[in-house]
C-alpha cells in the first residue's frame, strides 16, 4: 500500500523533457519579428521617408494631387501648409502632409 501512494504523487511521465523550451520559443519570436521587420515594417519606413522629402521639396507652381483626389498648383508655400489653386481664382489651404503626389510635367500636360 506505501508503494502505491509514492507512484501516485510522483511527476507525471515526460515531465522531464520539456528542458530547452524557452530558448526555442524566444527564437521563434525573434524570427518571426524579423519576417515582420523586413515584410512590414521597413517597406513602410521607406514610403514615408520619400514622402517627406516629396512634401519638404514642394514650391511655387508645383503640380500636385492631394490625397482626396483634387488636382491643383501650389501658389503658396508655408512652414505646415500650402496655398493650392484648385480652379481659376478658387485658392485653398491644405496641410503640407495631405499633398500625396507631384506631378511631373508629362503628367501635368496630360491634365
Amino acid at each position: 500500500m506505501f508503494v502505491s501512494i509514492a507512484h501516485a504523487m510522483g511527476a507525471p511521465g515526460g515531465a522531464g523533457q520539456q528542458g530547452g523550451g524557452g530558448f526555442s520559443g524566444l527564437f521563434m519570436m525573434l524570427i518571426i519579428f524579423g519576417i515582420f521587420y523586413f515584410i512590414l515594417i521597413r517597406p513602410q519606413q521607406k514610403k514615408m521617408k520619400e514622402h517627406k522629402k516629396m512634401v519638404e521639396q514642394l514650391k511655387k507652381g508645383d503640380k500636385v494631387i492631394v490625397s482626396g483626389g483634387v488636382y491643383g498648383t501650389v501658389v503658396g508655400v508655408g512652414t505646415e501648409t500650402l496655398k493650392v489653386e484648385i480652379a481659376d481664382g478658387v485658392k485653398v489651404k491644405i496641410a503640407r502632409s495631405s499633398v500625396g503626389t507631384v506631378l511631373t510635367e508629362e503628367e501635368a500636360s496630360k491634365e
